[in-house]
């Protein structure tokens, strides 16, 4: 574990990982929360799991068959002494039994193990015994790119395929929110497209230029936005003063709102193979925030993925009233 929480200094590749390292030591200081972990039935979500728990993050309740599951812990060489445990017969029953976790008061955060998302997702959004709110959910990866001053929201880039704008407002404000309850202040907000103005051919421009006026209209809250912008627009400086672009966010971005799934998921994973990235990854928008991670994702990417959890769960846990 010394090794993905070290602090970061000196060369550039040693910087790599800075502000994951700032944002896990923030979540190490209080008590880890409990969190449903749905059916971690193979070694890497299975590690993630336990890492996080090692980490001071979480007290995972692993949720699923348990033959398969200590399978999983006989092939990293790690003992499930002292972790709860609640047999399920397969992946479908798992992911129920997860979100009824949450219902009953008994986890405060959900973590996607080995099954599909769509199979825990179908769960979640579930009209009787979800975990519904007013908000359509969405995904957010919260990158740390080495070559990049901000931590980087992208969204969405793993829930929603083909948002209309009602669906994208959602997702700006779910992002905003995120940015706000992990302590990083109110964000610039790029609405991306392929274009700088406003052009019909381009249906995501009029959606961008929709939203900011949404924005100045007060339906969506506690960010600065603005768009259209290309990608170079929206996080360099210099492109933004070659194209005459005057704007508080043109060129200091922190949250990228894509036009659709596929070229914000093109996003994130050319940030991560091209330029070094990491990507953590977190549904919001659902009663908890939901843990969603690949096998693909580095060991210190999992960890980031729950701090973030973890922050923003305590933030809004604290902005809850209290009954009397």
């Amino acid at each position: 574990m010394t090794d993905l929480l070290a602090p970061a200094s000196g060369s550039a590749s040693a910087r790599r990982h800075e502000k994951y390292a700032r944002l896990i030591a923030e979540a190490r200081g209080s008590r880890p929360l409990p969190t449903a972990v749905a059916h971690p039935c193979d070694a890497s979500a299975l590690q993630g799991a336990l890492d996080a728990a090692a980490a001071g993050l979480i007290e995972p309740i692993l949720v699923g068959p348990q033959h398969k599951i200590r399978a999983a812990a006989e092939q990293l060489g790690v003992s499930l002494a002292g972790v709860a445990l609640l047999d399920q017969p397969h992946s479908h029953a798992a992911a129920a039994a997860a979100v009824a976790l949450v219902h009953e008061g008994k986890a405060a955060l959900l973590m996607k193990g080995s099954l599909h998302s769509d199979e825990l997702l179908t769960e979640v959004t579930k009209r009787d015994g979800g975990l519904r709110t007013e908000r359509r959910i969405s995904h957010v990866f919260v990158i740390d790119v080495p070559t990049y001053a901000e931590t980087l929201f992208i969204t969405d880039a793993a829930v929603n395929i083909f948002p209309d704008l009602e669906a994208k407002r959602d997702i700006v404000q779910n992002a905003i929110d995120l940015h706000l309850g992990l302590g990083l202040g109110p964000p610039r907000v790029a609405i991306l497209s392929a274009v700088e103005t406003v052009t019909p051919k381009l249906p995501s421009t009029i959606d961008a230029a929709a939203l900011c006026k949404m924005a100045e209209r007060g339906q969506i809250t506690g960010g600065l936005l603005d768009g259209p912008l290309a990608f170079d627009n929206a996080i360099s400086p210099e492109a933004a003063a070659i194209k005459g672009i005057r704007s508080e966010v043109a060129g200091r971005a922190q949250i990228l709102v894509v036009p659709d799934l596929e070229a914000g998921n093109m996003l994130a994973k050319n940030l991560t193979y091209f330029a070094d990235a990491d990507a953590a990854g977190l549904v919001v928008g659902a009663r908890v925030p939901i843990v969603l991670t690949s096998r693909a994702d580095s060991a210190r990417a999992r960890l980031a993925s729950c701090a973030v959890a973890v922050l923003y769960a305590r933030a809004r846990q604290a902005m809850q009233p209290v009954n009397a």
